[in-house]
């Protein structure tokens, strides 16, 4: 799998399918994992991009702090080093920070598609965030992040997350490093990031509150909300209906410069 290096640090990326790059900027702590259901609707007709944050997954993990303007310029790297001149942003939490900054900062962002996403670290609740990581236990860092139906519907398959989990999250300073990116964030002037965008949140997300999500939303010139049955990965939950959602929104946004 192909890397690159950024200020010194590896970062490893992975690409499929053939046409307009979408690119997946993950939540704090969760692997390309995170991306599996999103990843396979849409290779194809889309180029699909997943790549480890650093601290995550088979990226380096320099010791901290890590600020969401670093990860931004990780992510024109790997952009960069892919050959994309034009792309389509999919961030979750500190990833939807991420594709903010990085829609204001760089000049290849298209369209934006944000989960569970606030303007203002100090609007996550940070107690909340870290029991997410693995550090918590693996069982009790899915409660937050899971409705209790999902996990009761398909144990095999919550089997399988936690098994993705443990090869592939960030866990202890490489976490805690990313979490204190969350919520150190501050967007920039949101009138100024004009990029048709999406938010979705989810209705009993504990670590990103639904008046944040909408607040963010509601200031962005082109954007609007959407909840979602759920907690923090309720993207994940309804990925089905999700990625119907995400596969129009980019139809509609197609890029003629493609």
């Amino acid at each position: 799998m192909p890397t690159v290096t950024n200020q010194g640090v590896s970062l490893r990326y992975e690409t499929d399918g053939d046409g307009p790059t979408v690119a997946f900027v993950g939540d704090a702590g969760y692997g390309a994992w995170l991306w599996g259901w999103h990843y396979e609707a849409l290779s194809g007709p889309f180029e699909t991009l997943v790549w480890d944050l650093r601290g995550t997954g088979d990226s380096d993990a320099p010791t901290g702090p890590y600020d969401v303007e670093t990860l931004a310029a990780d992510l024109d790297a790997v952009l960069a080093d892919r050959g994309v001149g034009r792309v389509h942003l999919v961030g979750a939490g500190l990833g939807g920070m991420v594709a903010l900054r990085y829609a204001h900062e760089y000049g290849r962002a298209r369209t934006l598609t944000l989960y569970c996403t606030a303007a203002s670290g100090g609007d996550v609740d940070a107690d909340a965030l870290r029991s997410l990581s693995l550090d918590a236990g693996e069982t009790a860092s899915l409660d937050g992040a899971f409705s209790p139906a999902f996990r009761e519907a398909d144990p095999a398959l919550v089997e399988r997350i936690t098994e993705w989990r443990r090869g592939e999250d960030a866990t202890g300073d490489a976490f805690a490093a990313q979490a204190a990116a969350m919520t150190d964030f501050d967007a920039p002037p949101l009138y100024e990031i004009t990029q048709p965008t999406e938010l979705y949140y989810g209705v009993e997300d504990s670590v990103v509150p639904t008046d944040a999500a909408e607040s963010l939303a509601a200031d962005l010139p082109r954007g609007t909300a959407t909840a979602v049955e759920g907690r923090h990965c309720c993207y994940v939950e309804h990925a089905a209906a999700v990625t119907d959602r995400l596969t129009a929104f980019l139809d509609e946004h197609a890029d003629p410069e493609f």
